[in-house]
């Protein structure tokens, strides 16, 4: 038995089969133009031809399907799955000036109080589509959503980790009361757990790609939710840190913790919790100075054994979320040594600095305290790094706190992890 995990990131897709021992058997990518991106038809293109690149006889061997998606991106369907509207994307805050509606409505702390939420652009389209698109309309669809309805054929599913900023309980698991007293409430899809099954395969597509006619297509999950299944974690305690353009947080706790001013929010993950929080700090920051030989070469030379005299707080420009919340936080980046060594020593401390305060910033919300961190993205190969980063954070939160990195960082392994054992790894009881 294989089971198959479908990525769509922002640039591309990605496509992951494992065997039932969890061994990567086969894989697949398809990349996406900047026009692509928020084209149904082109996701659909992708997912043909992700599964035609994938070996035959890997084919015959699946048995379960889920696919993630970048969170918040969604669109509007009609009745028989065709797309009415181009997808919105995550980071797509053309709906903005519906958050006032939802601020009105949402209790204190909703992730759906964003200019960004999936509820934000249902109401937006609500108030601004014609009225004759808008009678049409049947249902919402986060990405992931639509993807897998491809393959089964019935209306969209969603799962409580794409449903949270449309407005889902995830504590009740229901629509609330608010939620169902707005105008669009009818096109809310239905939610299921991720992993769960939804429906068997289509035949025409079965025969088509040669699969397996029993192969499940199952509820997904968000493209980082993926990315974190990847790493490993799945104890209390357990924290992902990702080192990509931004620096990005996730740990699992024992109950919700959530924090709309600082920008966290939890994930209902089986009996745990997965409370995250992200920083305008990270690799954006280097690449605006160092070239990835720079990075490699510089940071061997560093040498850490040495404090590092500098205070700097790496950001591109003016603003950060967490763990300080002020969209006037200035950069600090003086001042600059002659050497670009000491130089880059700076940057990366602090950004280890800050890694170390947002953990402490979800422990003062409520979050227990972090024991060992996975690291991913494409910071994780950095050894120096690593190591500043092991330092500050047993330096910050007064304990040993293990860093690794994560033995799998890619979201579509994960999600095929999703589909092979839903979250039962996440379960306590």
């Amino acid at each position: 038995m294989h089971a198959l995990g479908i990525d769509f990131g922002t640039s591309g897709a990605r496509a992951i089969a494992i065997d039932s021992g969890g061994q990567a058997v086969a894989q697949a990518r398809y990349h996406l133009s900047s026009s692509e991106v928020q084209q149904p038809a082109s996701w659909q293109q992708a997912l043909w031809q992700l599964l035609s690149d994938l070996p035959v006889a890997c084919r015959h061997q699946l048995r379960r399907i889920a696919v993630n998606g970048t969170s918040a991106t969604v669109l509007l369907c009609d009745c028989t799955t065709q797309p009415l509207t181009p997808a919105l994307l995550y980071n797509d805050a053309t709906a903005r000036s519906a958050l006032p509606t939802v601020e009105a409505v949402a209790p204190p702390g909703s992730p759906t109080c964003s200019a960004t939420s999936s509820l934000v652009k249902a109401l937006w389209w609500y108030e601004n589509l014609d009225s004759e698109v808008r009678s049409q309309v049947s249902y919402l669809a986060h990405q992931a959503d639509w993807i897998a309805s491809l393959l089964h054929g019935k209306p969209a599913v969603s799962d409580y980790h794409n449903a949270l900023k449309v407005g889902y309980d995830v504590r009740s698991l229901s629509y609330p009361d608010w939620l169902l007293n707005l105008p669009v409430s009818g096109w809310l899809p239905t939610v299921k757990t991720p992993g769960d099954i939804v429906a068997t395969i289509l035949p025409e597509l079965a025969q088509r790609f040669e699969i397996h006619s029993d192969c499940q297509i199952c509820a997904g999950t968000t493209d980082s939710i993926g990315a974190f299944m990847a790493s490993g974690a799945h104890r209390l305690g357990q924290a992902v840190t990702s080192l990509g353009s931004t620096l990005v947080l996730k740990l699992l706790n024992d109950t919700p913790v959530d924090n709309q001013n600082y920008g966290v929010y939890s994930h209902r993950f089986g009996d745990l919790w997965l409370v995250g929080g992200a920083s305008n700090t990270g690799g954006a920051v280097l690449q605006q100075f160092f070239s990835a030989e720079q990075l490699s070469e510089l940071s061997a030379q560093i040498d850490i054994s040495q404090p590092c005299p500098l205070n700097y707080y790496p950001l591109t420009s003016p603003g950060e979320r967490f763990p300080h919340n002020d969209p006037d936080y200035a950069p600090r980046l003086t001042p600059r040594p002659a050497e670009d060594t000491a130089f880059l020593y700076g940057l990366l401390d602090a950004i280890a600095r800050i890694e170390a305060e947002g953990y402490q910033k979800l422990h003062a919300l409520g979050a227990v305290s972090v024991q060992q961190v996975y690291t991913a993205g494409g910071g994780a190969q950095n050894q120096i790094w690593q190591q500043l980063r092991q330092r500050q954070l047993g330096s910050m939160l007064l304990g040993a706190v293990v860093v690794t990195t994560a033995a799998n960082t890619e979201a579509a392994y994960g999600t095929a992890q999703l589909a092979l054992k839903g979250l039962f790894p996440y379960q306590t009881r």
